[in-house]
């Protein structure tokens, strides 16, 4: 229908307008980084950012690949509160899938649509200093146990130093969630809290965490049943009644912590939908689930 591309165009502009100069941190992960035809379409859009004005700094996951990796080696993977058990091996395992293959994957395919895409870990220039997690007491069969999580690790120190460099140079930083511990021991971190820890380090606009489903269900197997907007004091509340579950609990509580820190919006999306990144930032509507504070 004539007019259609057109509106688009105008659809989009006061949000063009109104991000242009500004960070935006992308957490992308998920099984959306198995399908080649979904990750393109995920950095084409990121660098379009780039070329209308806005800085993207991408952070990645690799969870899935993680899993598959272990599983081929005959490693059963554990989790604990959405996180990782990761031993030794667990660690070298995490370190060669996220930096040493899905990085410069991210990288090449940045290069293909006319970017300039940089590689980095945690560890590069000091970025992510981080601390071993401390024992986590969990309920087994009405019984508690004491669960040490491995080389996982939580963010001490953010020096953002290195990626404003990149940024300022119009590259576009591609990071694994590799930290470091004052030891120089290699700790691995959750991706969706290094994004957020990252986006308020770098006072970002909009953090965009991706995930499998179209964002916070009320019924799990609902797609249907998407909450649009959760305010920041909801969060807990929403996983104490168990709609916030599993591995959304960490991407939840980072994106809340993210908007108390000052970053303005965090959106859940569905990273399996091609173009999500920019159906979620220049229509006026949202595909996922909005975390934002209300200061009225």
């Amino acid at each position: 229908m004539t007019g259609k591309r057109e509106n688009v165009l105008i659809e989009a502009l006061p949000y063009i307008r109104d991000f242009h100069d500004s960070v935006m941190v992308i957490k992308v992960g998920g099984h959306a980084m198995v399908n080649p035809s979904v990750m393109n379409d995920i950095m084409q859009d990121v660098v379009l950012l780039r070329f209308v004005g806005i800085h993207p700094v991408i952070v990645h996951g690799g969870g899935p690949e993680i899993t598959e990796k272990m599983e081929r080696m005959g490693k059963k993977p554990e989790f604990v509160g959405g996180l990782r058990i990761t031993d030794d091996e667990t660690m070298e395992i995490a370190r060669m899938v996220l930096v040493g293959n899905i990085n410069t994957k991210i990288v090449s395919l940045i290069g293909k649509h006319g970017g300039k895409g940089v590689g980095l870990s945690g560890k590069d220039g000091k970025m992510i200093m981080a601390r071993k997690k401390p024992t986590q007491r969990i309920m087994i069969e009405d019984v508690e146990h004491d669960v040490d999580l491995g080389w996982v690790g939580e963010t001490e120190i953010i020096n953002p130093e290195l990626i404003n460099i990149v940024t300022a140079n119009d590259y576009i930083p591609v990071i694994s969630p590799i930290a470091m511990d004052a030891e120089g021991n290699a700790l691995n971190i959750n991706a969706d809290t290094v994004a957020g820890d990252l986006a308020d380090a770098l006072h970002a606009k909009k953090l965009i965490l991706m995930t499998d489903v179209p964002g916070v269900l009320r019924d799990q197997s609902d797609r249907s049943s998407r909450i649009s907007r959760i305010r920041v004091d909801e969060v807990e509340s929403l996983i104490e009644e168990g709609i916030i579950s599993g591995g959304m609990i960490p991407k939840m509580r980072s994106a809340g912590a993210s908007v108390l820190g000052g970053v303005e919006r965090v959106h859940i999306i569905d990273g399996s939908v091609s173009h999500s990144v920019l159906l979620e930032l220049f229509t006026d509507q949202g595909i996922g689930t909005m975390v934002y504070q209300d200061t009225e």
